[in-house]
């Protein structure tokens, strides 16, 4: 990025701009690149912004409209590339709304809780290990500390040379991490990749402790959206960018890309539009999609580095409106561990709005339940009532309760992060000067992840093309690039030789 660029575009000078996808990371790019002066598109092909936080509306058989989205999302405080992109909407993240716990519960009885945990690295990992029941003083002692030296200086990408060859579960076997502690804590966050950790690299799941305990003094705790994803985040944005003279489309597919002159030609709906640059922000599949359409862009090498991309397993989020409150004691969010494909349950009312109105209006509650990482072959109308199973086992209460209407979502369009992929994954400059990718399948090297990540390779794919166009791009943030703790760093060096 020139530090004495141009602040923005001259009228006459804009170029114009297609950015394909309308999720995070595609808001992102198009935001920045329309503040900038840019001519930009945006091309959606679902019927709303947001990706996979967008949401629809639908009418319930109490005659309730309400809005169904694909289920709950934590807006971690180490988002700050995402938040700032909120910010150009809601600078006080006013539609944001704290959680006060992250509670992790085991079939076995165990439970844990990040509330009274220390913020402050390395405290933060040395008290949720202090305050955890899952953390025996026999396991703990079992440990073998050298092995787990590099989960206190994580460097990145550094960190991708030297574990995402290994399985998340094999790099937490050598260390002889206590079992409990691993299938409650460590388990639940590398199922929040949709992935079963016995595929995952350990470098995705090294990265996130860094993250969440020893790159940052955020914690673990988070905020949530007060009111559903559409009404508080992204029609607010889509009026924004209109605001700036962009151009929103929704429901309008992106069939493939081809250079023109040059820039390039995007073929959407049987038209062909030229432009001088194009973002591709999106998932793992229709990235795939768009490039197998698009012959003529990129060379073998990088074309068949997009091909082997892969999409996590299904994923099911089931919406259930009773007709009686659960307890008043249970969490907005609870992860759960050992009950089968259960991985978490919502309580809606504790924190959105709409929900809240449901609740108070019929006396019931509305729940939601998440199984990731599902079998593909497996019967999916039997995987939903399993769930619904399970959650009585969570919340006895709610045997009783009758369930007015439900919503079952299904989808596998998450990014796969196996072991060893890492070097294939495509970067944020593409093949042409015109070309830039964005979206949490696309490579960073940054220790970002998640929503995190959709929105910085966002940002950062505006950038790389404000950087040619000699304007000025946004300054990025980010936990830091290694462990803070010097002490720590130097014994993670000292066994690293």
């Amino acid at each position: 990025m020139p530090a004495n660029g141009r602040a923005r575009f001259a009228p006459g000078d804009a170029p114009r701009v297609a950015v394909v996808g309308g999720g995070i990371a595609g808001l992102a790019a198009a935001t920045l690149l329309a503040e900038r002066g840019a001519r930009v598109t945006l091309h959606e092909r679902e019927e709303s912004l947001g990706g996979r936080l967008a949401g629809r509306r639908t009418l319930l058989a109490d005659g309730s409209r309400v809005t169904m989205s694909r289920g709950f999302h934590a807006f971690f405080r180490q988002y700050y590339n995402l938040r700032g992109l909120l910010r150009r909407t809601d600078p006080s993240l006013s539609r944001l709304t704290p959680l006060p716990d992250y509670p992790l519960r085991h079939s076995g009885g165990l439970t844990d809780s990040f509330a009274r945990v220390p913020r402050t690295p390395p405290l933060s990992a040395l008290g949720f290990a202090a305050l955890s029941p899952s953390f025996g003083g026999r396991e703990l002692a079992a440990m073998d500390v050298r092995a787990a030296l590099p989960m206190f200086d994580v460097r990145v990408p550094e960190v991708y040379a030297r574990f995402d060859g290994v399985s998340a579960t094999r790099f937490l076997e050598s260390v002889r991490f206590p079992t409990g502690a691993r299938h409650l804590a460590f388990e639940v966050f590398s199922r929040s990749f949709f992935a079963d950790p016995r595929e995952l690299s350990a470098a995705e799941l090294l990265l996130m402790f860094h993250i969440y305990f020893l790159g940052s003094a955020e914690g673990l705790l988070f905020d949530v959206p007060d009111e559903p994803f559409p009404q508080a985040l992204w029609e607010p944005l889509g009026d924004y960018l209109r605001q700036l003279g962009a151009d929103v489309r929704t429901g309008a597919p992106v069939d493939g890309v081809r250079p023109c002159g040059s820039g390039a030609e995007v073929r959407t709906g049987g038209a062909a539009e030229r432009c001088d640059a194009v973002v591709l922000a999106l998932d793992a599949g229709g990235l795939r999609q768009v490039v197998a359409a698009s012959p003529e862009l990129g060379g073998p090498a990088w074309r068949d580095d997009v091909a082997a991309l892969r999409s996590a397993p299904p994923f099911l989020v089931s919406r259930l409106w009773l007709d009686r409150p659960v307890r008043a004691d249970r969490p907005g969010f609870l992860g759960t561990s050992g009950y089968g494909g259960l991985d978490n349950v919502s309580v809606l009312e504790r924190y959105e709005g709409e929900a809240a109105r449901w609740a108070s209006r019929t006396g019931g509650s509305v729940v939601e339940l998440h199984a990731y990482a599902v079998d593909p072959g497996a019967d999916r109308v039997r995987v939903q009532a399993e769930l619904v199973g399970r959650l009585r086992e969570v919340y006895p209460e709610t045997a009783a309760a009758r369930t007015i209407d439900a919503r079952h979502e299904w989808h596998a369009d998450c990014p796969m992060f196996p072991v060893g992929s890492y070097h294939r994954r495509p970067a944020v400059r593409g093949p042409r000067p015109w070309l830039v990718l964005a979206g949490d399948a696309v490579r960073c090297d940054l220790p970002v992840a998640l929503m995190e990540r959709a929105a910085t390779t966002g940002f950062l794919a505006a950038n790389a093309l404000l950087a040619g166009w000699g304007v000025r791009g946004q300054v990025l943030w980010s936990v830091p690039r290694a462990g803070r703790s010097a002490v720590l760093r130097a014994a993670a060096a000292s066994a690293a030789r």
